[in-house]
């Protein structure tokens, strides 16, 4: 009988979790504390409603926690006459934050995918790419990110996605290496096996390495 209390309390379920965020009220005292850090004055007129002006800024900056970019791929289309070929969305521009320095990435994306009986529209490609860029990153995690979703929602028969970005946590800072561009790829499926279908997407895209491939 002594045991019935507990096995109970072990069964019962657990309390919802509270919301990890804090306030809008506390995200601008935040803020705000780092105009003082920084050496200057919040309550000057210049810098009287930042707080209120970065914390807009951080909602539309980071909209993709909100997101769910596999929702973008649900709806697909069947209807088309049997085409298999490649499909290429190239120069997707996206703004990131690097995760370590919450300084800006700003660059572009080229999706590309071999259809398996279903298509998506192309847009819903764009809108992958802003969920997963709105969002702390790091673009390798990046790159893998949007071309896992794309393979695991459409299951196509592959999936290539190139990213070329400039990273201002390098430019504006440490090393201020101007004029530098990252790239990164992802290649699953036909596009990871097939040289010849690596090979064509690379080309489409006018990526430098199309002729260095084979």
């Amino acid at each position: 009988m002594n045991d019935i209390p507990r096995r109970n309390a072990v069964c019962a379920k657990p309390p919802e979790p509270k919301d990890p965020r804090p306030s809008r009220e506390e995200a601008e005292a935040a803020i705000r504390t780092m105009l003082l850090w920084a050496g200057d004055d919040p309550d000057r007129e210049g810098l009287r409603d930042t707080p209120a002006r970065v914390a807009r800024a951080y909602g539309q900056w980071f909209a993709g926690y909100r997101e769910d970019p596999e929702a973008y791929l649900a709806r697909t289309f069947e209807e088309v006459d049997g085409y298999d070929e490649m499909i290429v969305l190239k120069d997707i521009r996206f703004e990131s934050h690097c995760e370590h320095h919450l300084a800006p990435i700003i660059g572009r994306v080229h999706v590309g995918y071999l259809p398996n009986n279903k298509v998506v529209g192309i847009s819903k490609l764009a809108r992958v790419v802003e969920a997963f860029a709105r969002r702390l990153q790091v673009q390798e995690k990046m790159n893998a990110q949007i071309a896992h979703c794309i393979q695991t929602v459409l299951e196509p028969k592959g999936v290539g996605v190139v990213v070329e970005a400039v990273h201002q946590c390098m430019t504006t800072r440490g090393v201020h290496k101007t004029g530098v561009t990252m790239v990164t790829s992802m290649m699953l499926g036909e596009f990871r096996e097939n040289a010849l279908t690596r090979r064509e997407f690379l080309h489409v895209i006018g990526s430098p390495a199309s002729s260095a491939d084979g």
